[in-house]
């Protein structure tokens, strides 16, 4: 027997006993229910007539997904599968490929992959699609789908399809899955300037760094000249970690703050005394990837003047997202508020310009390959104030600097050259004795 349909009147009727404060909210509240009316209207068309059986939870979750990808690209559902893919990322190992991905207008996107891992080594690039896995055809299906078909027993084969923007044919690659470790942070010493690379924004980020300053004196023996810190493809993650990252290159100061809806729903978050990196000169990487936590690194200490930025502009990230939990392992993924630079600045579709515009010319397409940013996704948060761009894209096309070509530079031995031309500027600032005129009084914050 088919079960007898829902409605809003009862809806309606069972809310009617509670007064109402004005006739604004009475007015409000009846177009609630008209929406509401639609909406079980629909529902219950599809629990009739649709071509199979469907069960309310399905009908309902996907009602969740959505309302809320019709906000932001940031917003989402969060169930017990995207719980645990979430504690994978910020704490555990897994056996898979090593990509971060996301759904857009129902294919597969590549993020970012990681560095070292099967899927970088195999080439797969940022901004690439995943149309098949294993000769399946992945479009129209889930993400989870697609990142639970991508995991699986190190040691097994599996097979992708990418479409590349600005090629004609799909490429295919063959990877074998390996046990995926999560290393945020990664140093070594060269010359007598630290690099470190920081790939991630997970719980020991914070941590891993400050050691990481530790090791490059220890293994030194004195203190270098100074160090290139490496956000290029790190698409963020936590903002404890992020504020802890800046908190090691700065002593004093607002690091960042992120704003709600309301103009007094301010939060602003500030270094602690002690520069850990005893305020040496400082160079740090950016590119496209870079987003979210990366960029709230490199704009706080680009606005304290306590690092270069060197490379490209970021991805452009500047909200806030919450968990707001809705059972023991679901909850919403919100976006809540919006994140300020210690100068006031959102980076918010504009990204964070570099203070040196350095091009990637050891890749061969870095001229052509299409870069894509926040700007570029569906429903993305507008900026109502942006900055005007000092720095523009095409700025370095014609620089005499960036004239050599990849196979010039491989000859050279240079396979990175943005990380090259980091490290020669560091060690051109000549180390402690010039640190006054490499860096220049912090910006003054105050809480307002």
């Amino acid at each position: 027997m088919r079960r007898p349909l829902l409605t809003a009147t009862a809806i309606a009727a069972a809310l009617s006993a509670i007064p109402l404060a004005t006739a604004a909210m009475a007015a409000a509240d009846t177009d609630t229910y008209r929406e509401f009316d639609q909406f079980l209207d629909v529902f219950n068309r599809i629990k009739a007539d649709y071509v199979d059986k469907v069960d309310d939870k399905t009908l309902i979750k996907g009602a969740i997904q959505g309302m809320l990808t019709s906000l932001d690209p940031h917003s989402s559902y969060v169930d017990a599968l995207d719980f645990q893919n979430m504690r994978i990322m910020t704490e555990g190992n897994y056996g898979g490929l090593g990509l971060t991905v996301q759904m857009e207008d129902g294919a597969v996107k590549v993020v970012a992959p990681q560095e070292d891992t099967p899927a970088a080594n195999a080439g797969v690039k940022s901004g690439d699609y995943i149309t098949h896995i294993d000769g399946k055809l992945l479009y129209g299906g889930t993400l989870d789908e697609a990142v639970n078909a991508m995991r699986g027993k190190p040691g097994t084969k599996i097979a992708l399809t990418l479409v590349r923007p600005g090629t004609t044919k799909p490429i295919d690659v063959t990877l074998v899955r390996q046990v995926i470790t999560q290393k945020p942070v990664k140093w070594e010493v060269r010359g007598d300037v630290g690099y470190i690379n920081i790939n991630t924004f997970s719980e020991a980020t914070g941590a891993d760094t400050r050691g990481a300053i530790m090791a490059i004196d220890k293994a030194l023996g004195h203190r270098p000249l100074g160090y290139v810190v490496d956000l290029r493809d790190n698409g963020g993650g936590l903002l404890t970690q992020a504020i802890a990252v800046s908190d090691a290159f700065l002593d004093r100061g607002e690091i960042v703050s992120q704003r709600g809806r309301e103009k007094t729903d301010i939060e602003r978050y500030f270094a602690k005394p002690g520069d850990d990196a005893h305020g040496l000169p400082v160079v740090v990487l950016t590119n496209p990837g870079s987003a979210s936590a990366s960029e709230i690194v490199a704009g706080a200490l680009q606005d304290h003047h306590r690092a270069l930025i060197m490379g490209e502009r970021s991805f452009g990230k500047g909200s806030v997202q919450t968990l707001l939990p809705l059972g023991p392992e679901t909850a919403l993924r919100l976006t809540t508020a919006r994140y300020f630079t210690p100068s006031g600045r959102s980076v918010q579709e504009g990204g964070i310009e570099p203070d040196i515009r350095v091009p990637q010319i050891s890749d061969p397409d870095y001229k052509t390959r299409p870069v894509f940013r926040e700007a570029d996704l569906r429903r993305h948060l507008i900026n109502e104030v942006k900055a005007d761009n000092a720095i523009l894209e095409e700025d370095t096309k014609t620089d005499p600097r960036f004239a050599a070509t990849a196979d010039q530079l491989k000859k050279q031995g240079i396979e990175d050259f943005q990380l090259y031309y980091a490290l020669k500027t560091v060690a051109r600032l000549g180390g402690a004795t010039q640190v006054a005129a490499a860096t220049r009084s912090p910006v003054k914050t105050t809480p307002k």
